[in-house]
């Protein structure tokens, strides 16, 4: 059975740090291209980052320089380290999985992948 499991999220205040974990389960780790997507209240689900099997990694602008997403294929789990948080980063946090190959590399496209966590909460704020 499929999982990936979410967890590290909170409160934190502007400027803060936040790292969190994505545990995937239930198929081959090292094929799969691994993102991160957030969805704030009353907006579309919008791809964060995310890194593909051969370790490239992706970000959307409003990130780049604050986030950083990694994998450890030994521990089978992926990391997204943020930093320099801002209120406008609150959402709640999704993990997704998709078999590398089956979509363009880099792909931030939430239909274009298959498997998904449970999210988890992200809230910056003073």
């Amino acid at each position: 059975q499929v999982q990936l499991v979410e967890s590290g999220g909170g409160l934190v205040q502007p400027g803060g740090s936040l790292r969190l974990s994505c545990a995937p389960s239930g198929f081959n780790f090292d094929y799969y291209d691994i993102a991160w997507f957030r969805q704030a209240p009353g907006k579309e689900r919008e791809g964060v980052s995310c890194v593909t099997k051969d370790d490239s990694t992706y970000y959307v602008d409003s990130v780049k320089g604050r986030f950083t997403i990694s994998r450890d294929n030994a521990k089978n789990t992926v990391y997204l380290q943020m930093t320099s948080l801002k209120v406008e980063d609150t959402a709640v946090y999704y993990c997704a999985a998709e078999f590398s190959g089956r979509m363009e590399k880099g792909s931030l496209l939430a239909y274009e992948y298959g498997y998904w966590g449970q999210g988890t909460q992200v809230t910056v704020s003073s």
